[in-house]
């Protein structure tokens, strides 16, 4: 049955939605966005065939806050998309996630294999040789003392002006704002911010090595998105068997940022998982 949904999961409630029928398809946003935020509003996938099932991150978006402020690992955010799964009675799925989506995509594909279909990896940035880099996480923690202590405009504020070519500087600022104004829990989205960024998705790219669905990455250029690096995505790409990679084509805005371009590659790894599982 299409509408909305809440999913219960370990302690959270997290707020979802269904539409469409046929090939299932789960959707897994980014950290500090929302379900809006992984095919931006596009509707394509529904229409052509795919039970398309999005939900907020525990939380994020309409969901509630995790029992404990350091309920935010990727082994808690695996649990939630098993539950999402049990929930709407679905055996296999193509995942589509970006970011920490992305990142609870490829764990939970290497977690229980048997339920993945498919994979579009969308703008990747677990980098494992950096993940306890105190510059980076001093970065992180400015942003969640921004938050905590300023809300959105305290966010705004420690994120700076963004390091993105001047063509997309005002877009970014602008989607920035959207996204945190979605949220009913704040300070729960800084939980995540001070969590996330720690946690391992899995131990090393070679892990990578072991996913055997069709896969695509997407691979935004670092001009218009150098907080997830492209080199991030390439070796994702040549570390997966099998998998394709899309880059962004030369002075046009990225892929990652195109609704309908996403959905037409999701589409494509939900025929090939048709083929192969039936």
């Amino acid at each position: 049955m299409n509408g909305e949904r809440v999913i219960a999961s370990d302690g959270a409630s997290l707020a979802g939605e269904v539409a469409g029928d046929g090939v299932p398809v789960v959707l897994l946003h980014g950290l500090t966005a929302s379900r809006r935020y992984v095919v931006m509003g596009s509707r394509s996938l529904e229409r052509s065939g795919h039970q398309v099932i999005a939900y907020d991150a525990r939380g994020h978006g309409q969901s509630s806050p995790a029992a404990n402020p350091g309920a935010y690992t990727y082994a808690d955010l695996t649990g939630d998309l098993e539950a999402v799964l049990d929930a709407f009675e679905i055996d296999r799925a193509v995942l589509a996630g970006a970011s920490m989506g992305a990142h609870t995509a490829l764990a939970y594909a290497l977690r229980a294999p048997e339920r993945v279909g498919g994979l579009v990896v969308i703008t990747p940035a677990y980098d494992v040789g950096e993940v306890d880099d105190p510059v980076r996480l001093a970065r992180w923690d400015a942003l969640v003392a921004g938050l905590r202590q300023g809300g959105i405009e305290g966010f705004v504020e420690a994120y700076g002006e963004p390091t993105t070519d001047p063509r997309w500087r005002e877009t970014v600022e602008k989607v920035i704002r959207q996204r945190l104004a979605v949220h009913d829990h704040l300070d729960a989205v800084a939980d995540a911010l001070e969590v996330v960024p720690r946690s391992r998705p899995f131990g090393s790219i070679e892990d990578l090595a072991a996913i055997d669905v069709p896969t695509v990455v997407v691979a935004s250029g670092d001009e218009a998105d150098a907080g997830h690096p492209q080199a991030v995505g390439e070796a994702y790409a040549a570390t997966i068997p099998g998998a394709r990679l899309v880059t962004d084509a030369p002075g046009k805005s990225p892929v990652a940022w195109r609704g309908s371009q996403l959905s037409a590659l999701i589409a494509e790894v939900a025929v090939q998982s048709g083929q192969r599982f039936g």
